[in-house]
Formats: C-alpha cells, structure tokens, sequence
C-alpha cells in the first residue's frame, strides 16, 4: 500500500461575494484514516466538502485524490473516482424502498449503456442480479434487513440515516464524506453510528472523512481531528492533542481557559 495520502488538500481558498468562506486551508487524509472535521457553524466545513464534492470551485489551491486533481474533475465524475458522500438533509427518494434506494448509489458503477439495457441483454441481467446481490450485503451490515423493502417515507429518521449511508457505500467509494450523520440522533443511536462508522472502514477498507458537531462521537471515531475556524485551520493532529489546543478550546468556549 502507498505511504502517500489518499487526499491531500493544499491552500484550498473560498471567497463568495467578498466573503472569506475557506482561507487557505491544508490537510492530508491518509489511507484507511477516520478524519474527524470539526469546528464552530460558520467555519468552512460543509464549504470544504462542497469543493471535494465538486458542487463548489475553490478561489485559491489544490486538492489531489489519488494523485489525480480533483479541480479538473466535473462533478458528475466524482462518484466514478471514488468518493461517496452522505448529506446533512437527508437526500432520499422517499417514495421508493430501501433497496431502490441502495440500488440508486451503484449506477454511477453500471457498464450497461440505453441499447443494452432497452434490448434486456444478458450482460444487462448479469449486472442487475450482481448490484441486487452487493446491495443485499450492505443493507445486511447496516441492519436493514427489517425494511429492505418499506417505503422510506415511513422510516424513522434514523433508519432513514442508515438507508443513506448504504446508498453512499453502494458507489464502492474509496473516501467516505459523512456530513453530520450524528444530527437528529438520540445518545443510543450516536453510540451505534460509532461502531457502525469503524465497522464500514475496516471490513469496507474504507477512509472517511467526517463533518461533525458531536464532539463526543469525533473524538472516540476519529484516527485524526482538523479544525476550522472562520475559515481557516487552526489545529491538525490525534484527537487529544486538538481537543487539548488552546486555539480550540478558544474558538469553541471564547476562552483559552
């Protein structure tokens, strides 16, 4: 396996309208890692994904994916590269099951083009039992079995939250972009989403990176801890030395005590 970082993220800078949403910022993630990104709302968080997401085009700086720039990538080509994302708002098809669901997250893998898939050829029906077969495993490792075939809409939020998460891991991504999957859960479910979150990266041989306000959940899940504040990072390290740095402490309390 390569030492060199799965990401790396180099003096990325965002600026809407005059306003300083990213100012410089960089970090690697390396291989395999659970990065925790953390900081106060309004720090540049959710902006920073949105650049590896390709929804947003950084002012300023570069960030490399396996050695290849991430900027010269079109959004609809992410996917394909290897990186999956979950979002804050749930982004579910709420009037389909589970398993239609899962099954959406693996198109962007699919090799049938509209010739193939209108004439049913048998590369076509190979592929559709293999996606249904791989979709099966994943919605067995989140624990939805139970719903597999239950209309989302009538899912608890955070059931709905595992249903999102499997269609991410449906794409096969190799870098995993979790955007506040602790939002709207209870302290039992947090607790789960911990193991779960562990349990994806090392049977998955996954990396992830993840946005999160729960300081509990990224301090016990995360390899790695970067922080932001107004934009800029202001610590990078092992979960005890950030929680522990004084800039941290400051950006969250409005005190260095």
């Amino acid at each position: 396996m390569s030492n060199d970082p799965l990401l790396s993220i180099r003096n990325v800078s965002v600026h809407f309208a005059g306003i300083v949403a990213l100012d410089g910022v960089t970090f690697d993630v390396a291989r395999g890692d659970i990065c925790g990104l953390i900081g106060p709302n309004g720090a540049g968080k959710t902006t920073l994904f949105n650049c590896l997401s390709r929804l947003y085009t950084p002012s300023a700086g570069t960030i490399a994916f396996e050695g290849t720039q991430l900027l010269d990538v079109p959004a609809h080509k992410i996917a394909q590269l290897g990186i999956g994302r979950t979002f804050q708002n749930l982004a579910l098809f709420k009037t389909m099951t589970v398993r239609k669901n899962v099954l959406v997250g693996a198109h962007a893998h699919t090799k049938a083009n509209f010739l193939s898939d209108a004439l049913r050829l048998p590369v076509v029906r190979r592929e559709e039992a293999q996606l249904a077969a791989e979709a099966d495993e994943l919605i067995d490792l989140l624990d939805l079995r139970a719903y597999a075939d239950v209309l989302v809409d009538s899912l608890t939020f955070g059931t709905r939250k595992r249903v999102e998460l499997a269609r991410a891991l449906a794409g096969k991504p190799k870098l995993l972009l979790l955007d506040e999957p602790a939002g709207g859960l209870n302290h039992d479910e947090v607790e789960q989403l911990r193991a779960l979150i562990v349990t994806i990266r090392d049977r998955l041989k996954l990396t992830v990176l993840l946005v999160e306000h729960h300081m509990n959940l990224v301090m016990r899940v995360s390899d790695k801890v970067v922080a932001l504040d107004f934009g800029k990072k202001i610590a990078d390290g092992t979960p005890s030395v950030v929680q522990n740095d004084p800039d941290v402490i400051r950006a969250y309390l409005g005190t260095a005590a």
